[in-house]
């Protein structure tokens, strides 16, 4: 399932219409910094000595607000992705203690997502039109899962599991507009 749907947005992004969105972060380390937060977050599942399943606690990626976002303009799509990598940051900066993570792990990929969110966020000047409805989803991770669940190891490896699909999907959209210059 969760293949078919990353396939579909790859497809929507590669798709989107050409955009003069020029952005020199983009062309240069965009990519790399991505695949280090991807790297980053997926060392965290190493470290990670809990399994769990969604059950209960569940929230629904937002496959439609992707969606959305990738029919939008070239300048909110990219607000989009600065979006969820904000979201993403303050997420991470609840406790995480009783997550296995290192500590270091954690700083180094907070780091590098404010670090990207900063530099697409330059892209796009004062454009910072904000997505309600991500800001919610965000929230409910939070409140759903991390508070309900006591911000314990499971909780956090459910969030860590979500957000890693958010950024591959972001990067997605970010990438359509690279691919379209």
């Amino acid at each position: 399932m969760l293949n078919r749907i990353f396939f579909a947005l790859l497809f929507v992004g590669l798709c989107s219409s050409g955009s003069s969105l020029n952005c020199k972060w983009m062309e240069g380390k965009f990519k790399e910094l991505n695949k280090e937060m991807l790297d980053l977050l997926r060392t965290m599942a190493n470290n990670s000595t809990n399994t769990t399943e969604e059950g209960e606690n569940t929230v629904a990626f937002p496959h439609k607000l992707y969606s959305h976002a990738s029919n939008a303009s070239a300048t909110d799509k990219l607000a989009f992705v600065v979006q969820t990598l904000e979201e993403t940051a303050a997420l991470f900066e609840e406790d995480h203690s009783a997550a296995s993570w290192e500590d270091s792990t954690v700083d180094k990929f907070l780091t590098v997502v404010n670090r990207q969110a900063d530099e697409l966020s330059s892209c796009i000047g004062s454009h910072k039109k904000k997505n309600t409805k991500l800001h919610m989803h965000f929230k409910r991770l939070s409140g759903h899962i991390l508070k309900k669940m006591g911000h314990s190891a499971d909780a956090w490896e459910l969030i860590r599991t979500k957000i890693e699909f958010h950024l591959m999907s972001a990067h997605l959209l970010a990438s359509s507009l690279r691919t379209a210059n």
